[in-house]
């Protein structure tokens, strides 16, 4: 019974790896989309957050079975309810992806360039943050969680800067308003990115007993 819980367990937290994967993907082309002005990029991503949804509901009641199936014990549980909450963070990075995939749709002929106000540097930043909180869960590292919590500052510091960009754009020119509004939304998405990174690097932390 052990070994089956145990394999169980195992197989969750592969499926959690792969959600990271599909989440930091959709990302990555998320914003490419948004900087290359490439519609069907798009497309593609917005089309993909049904296999995200499907994989995140998968987690989930596989992370319920594990709960009630067989008392877990204390490490277990930790482990169990890291990958619910992980679980979570991962399915929202999925949808800022599919928010950015929109917004790429309709700033296909926006006047303001994304590079003005470094969405792709952000954006890198912010993806880099979940794909080491990724590997911290993965390994189970402290350390490298550590390293994603302090990183925050940097994805904050380029937010505060790109917003004073495009404030300074749109009020020299009310026509680029309605484009600088939507990359406006853009930055917020990726700032949001950054703080659920940190959120996976917290939950790891404390599935280890180190937070």
């Amino acid at each position: 019974m052990r070994t089956a819980y145990h394999e169980a367990l195992e197989k969750t937290r592969l499926d959690v790896v792969r959600l990271g994967a599909l989440a930091t993907d959709a990302l990555h082309s998320a914003v490419a989309a948004l900087e290359e002005r490439d519609v069907d990029l798009a497309a593609r991503v917005i089309a993909g957050d049904d296999e995200i949804d499907g994989l995140r509901r998968q987690i989930e009641g596989a992370c319920i079975e594990l709960m009630w199936k067989q008392q877990p014990l204390a490490g277990e549980l930790r482990q169990v309810a890291a990958m619910l909450q992980i679980n979570t963070d991962l399915e929202r990075i999925g949808d800022y992806a599919v928010d950015i995939g929109k917004n790429a749709v309709k700033l296909v002929d926006a006047p303001i360039r994304p590079a003005h106000v470094e969405i792709g540097r952000m954006g890198h930043e912010a993806r880099q943050m979940v794909v080491d909180a990724m590997r911290a869960f993965s390994e189970a590292s402290g350390e490298l969680a550590d390293a994603v919590i302090a990183r925050d500052d940097r994805v904050d510091l380029l937010y505060h800067r790109g917003i004073e960009k495009l404030q300074a754009e749109m009020q020299a020119d009310p026509a680029v308003v309605r484009a600088g509004t939507l990359l406006l939304f853009s930055l917020a998405v990726l700032e949001r990115v950054g703080d659920r990174a940190q959120n996976i690097a917290w939950h790891t932390k404390e599935m280890i007993g180190t937070a």
